[in-house]
């Protein structure tokens, strides 16, 4: 049987990240910091190396600057590893001068790098979404069934069926059809496929197994822009598609919704997604900062990263990102703080961090944000959409972009 050594994974950077804005605005989708430390890149990349893939490209292409940095900055294989992670910019051509057009269309404008690794396998990934998947079994998987392509699928909700690629699979597990995001009910009835009342269907997670050559011979013959929607459907006529199961947990962390829960439920005592895994660990740049500073704090359910100077404040179901300084006074809960990129030896004006009887409830607050005294921000009715410039509220929730200052006695809220 072949060896994870001979798959290379690709990582699609994402779009505009629209529907996480104002979070992207200043930045690409996959390097949205999560969980206090990390960035949503790390996640599909750890995956990869602990699952003995070590040949990783990222395409990227909108806001990419702070994501190539965290990339650089973090993934360096030493000279007794032929591994490396490589950057795939968009880039126009003379003869295409077009930017990337969809997931497919992106894989494509890059196959000439594709094939030049010499990789049997192409594993591609999304980069924003939280999971820990051991690529080895679906690749083991991939193998077995002699497939051209496998497409790891997972149980999903009735509800939140016309989010997903759909998928109907025979007893070996191969998949015979297929449809991106269906809402009619006569569809949606048809795809029914587990016996089970609350997640009756099988969608696509979106992470797809090629044979490189089944990969090039699919793309170059056709004009097809997305997996989900058009490479995959037209595959199952002619390829052997099969689908790896998966039911583990898995959050498409898409919006400022998903983002916003799936962090605050990291600081809960049991969260449903274990950080702590010692067999399958999540790497991040190594920032080697100092223990976090409690001076009288008061903390429940929070996620403390490193680097923080809290003072006597009251943080619940929160989490505090790196560098974080927290007044005297504060009162804070249900909050991401994503904390700072750097320390201020002699502040010009505001401090960075959040000052003395700040009360900030329901809210995201990006890096190296200066919040005045007596700030006041609480959340909105959900399914509010308000845009301010220096804030914005997405389904309710206040989140405030990078590197604004809110002065002393700024008040947003209903």
């Amino acid at each position: 049987m072949p060896s994870t050594d001979e798959i290379l994974g690709v990582i699609l950077g994402g779009g505009r990240g629209q529907r996480l804005y104002p979070l992207t605005k200043l930045r690409a989708k996959p390097a949205v910091p999560i969980a206090g430390k990390y960035r949503l890149i790390d996640i599909p990349i750890s995956n990869c190396i602990n699952a003995g893939i070590h040949r990783i490209a990222v395409l990227t292409q909108f806001k990419s600057v702070s994501l190539h940095r965290h990339i650089a900055q973090t993934y360096i294989f030493d000279a007794f590893n032929r591994g490396w992670v490589q950057i795939l910019a968009a880039e126009q051509r003379t003869d295409d001068p077009g930017w990337y057009q969809g997931t497919a269309d992106a894989v494509r404008k890059q196959l000439l790098e594709i094939e030049s690794a010499r990789a049997p396998y192409v594993l591609i990934l999304a980069g924003d979404h939280l999971y820990r998947m051991d690529y080895e079994a679906l690749a083991e998987y991939h193998w077995q069934n002699q497939a051209d392509i496998t497409v790891a699928v997972q149980p999903v909700p009735r509800g939140e069926a016309s989010r997903f690629g759909l998928l109907k699979t025979e007893a070996d597990g191969r998949i015979t059809d297929f449809v991106e995001k269906p809402k009619d009910p006569d569809v949606l009835a048809r795809f029914v496929s587990r016996e089970d009342a609350e997640r009756p269907y099988l969608g696509s997670m979106g992470i797809y197994m090629f044979n490189t050559q089944v990969l090039v011979d699919l793309l170059k013959s056709t004009e097809d822009t997305d997996f989900g929607g058009e490479v995959i459907p037209r595959a199952i006529e002619t390829r052997r598609v099969f689908g790896y199961h998966f039911d583990g947990y898995w959050e498409d962390i898409g919006t400022i919704r998903s983002f916003y829960d799936t962090n605050l439920s990291l600081a809960r005592p049991n969260p449903p997604f274990n950080l702590n895994d010692q067999h399958a660990p999540l790497y991040t740049r190594a920032r080697f900062l100092p223990g976090s500073i409690l001076a009288g704090a008061t903390l429940e359910n929070v996620l403390l990263a490193d680097g923080c100077k809290i003072g006597r404040a009251e943080i619940r179901d929160s989490i505090v990102g790196l560098r974080s300084i927290v007044a005297d006074g504060a009162r804070i809960s249900r909050t991401i703080l994503m904390g700072c990129d750097y320390y201020e030896e002699e502040p010009q004006g505001l401090p960075l961090g959040i000052g003395p009887d700040c009360e900030i409830e329901g809210a995201i607050i990006d890096k190296n944000v200066r919040v005045g005294a007596g700030v006041v921000i609480r959340p909105f009715p959900p399914g509010t959409e308000l845009d301010s410039g220096d804030w914005a509220v997405q389904d309710g929730i206040v989140v405030v972009a990078k590197s604004v200052t809110l002065s002393a006695g700024t008040y947003i809220g209903p």
